[in-house]
């Protein structure tokens, strides 16, 4: 797709609808936010704050097209012990603005999520991801160990074993031609028809037809030597019930990496986190932010 200038979407009616939409999402946050635009080479990304200054910072990273507005049932408990820094990924739907010099690799991808973390004033903090987000969060990991404290991976998107062949299908005229209303079956597809925050999926389902974003950059599945030098304390929290892939096999395959922990969540889709089921999310959040080391192994019968 063709990058625009985000002044341009911005004037446009569906431009002025999809920012409207977003800042209604932003406002049913239970918190108190304050939202930044911080400069780097690869242009202006927003950043939506809260928790007390002087906490131990953490970042949310949303899947794709999600924006950080996702966060809304999350950011409550993450933000009564934490900082909490949650960014709408640059080239995607957002109110982030990229710049000429774009990200356009996934070195480039992983040094845009540097230069923030450096330009927030963070020199080491947790690091939180959902799908896509769960992606560029284990790159990053594996890249930068000594700026990660805690990783959390929610339903992560081809980091250890690959997508089922039926989410692919159903993804491809979503891919090919994407539209609110195809946006929409699919989520409801995907979820079994769990209810949703409407507000997040209309601003989602916007965001897929009208939104002008960049070619999305893809971190290669990490190879098993590199998951087994891991050098940073990661949970990964699966959905049960996802149909991007089997959590069940995708738990025995995580089990044996040195440093990781899964957990395996009950009445979870892919796309209900990190949404539903807030209570039982918010607690594995919590116990894999707050417990430094490996301190306990988790199954596939493991429940929060």
């Amino acid at each position: 797709m063709t990058l625009l200038p985000t002044v341009d979407f911005a004037t446009t009616p569906e431009g002025v609808a999809f920012y409207s939409a977003y800042d209604l999402v932003l406002e049913k946050w239970p918190v108190d936010v304050t939202s930044v635009d911080l400069e780097t080479q690869h242009g202006t990304t927003r950043v939506n704050t809260c928790g007390p200054a002087d906490a131990p910072p953490v970042v949310l990273l949303p899947g794709g097209g999600s924006t950080s507005t996702v966060w809304l049932e999350n950011v409550a408990a993450l933000a009564d012990r934490y900082r909490v820094f949650a960014v709408d990924l640059i080239g995607d739907a957002g109110r982030s603005v990229a710049g000429d010099r774009h990200p356009r690799t996934v070195d480039d991808l992983l040094s845009w999520l540097g230069d923030v973390a450096t330009a927030a004033g963070l020199a080491a903090f947790s690091l939180v991801g959902h799908s896509y987000g769960a992606m560029i969060a284990l790159a990053y990991a594996l890249r930068e160990p000594d700026r990660v404290q805690n990783l959390v991976l929610l339903d992560p998107s081809s980091c250890f074993v690959g997508m089922r062949a039926q989410y692919l299908a159903h993804a491809i005229p979503l891919l090919l031609r994407p539209t609110e209303k195809r946006r929409c079956e699919f989520i409801r597809w995907e979820t079994n028809g769990q209810p949703l925050d409407t507000d997040w999926l209309d601003l989602d389902a916007r965001g897929a037809e009208y939104f002008p974003k960049s070619k999305t950059i893809v971190p290669k599945r990490p190879k098993r030597k590199a998951l087994d030098a891991l050098a940073v304390n990661t949970t990964v929290i699966l959905a049960a019930d996802s149909k991007v892939h089997d959590s069940r096999r995708l738990a025995t395959v995580t089990e044996p990496i040195p440093r990781l922990r899964t957990i395996i969540l009950d009445r979870a889709t892919h796309h209900t986190l990190p949404m539903s089921p807030a209570i039982e999310l918010n607690r594995a959040l919590l116990d894999a932010l707050d417990t430094p080391g490996k301190t306990r192994q988790f199954g596939e019968a493991d429940r929060p």
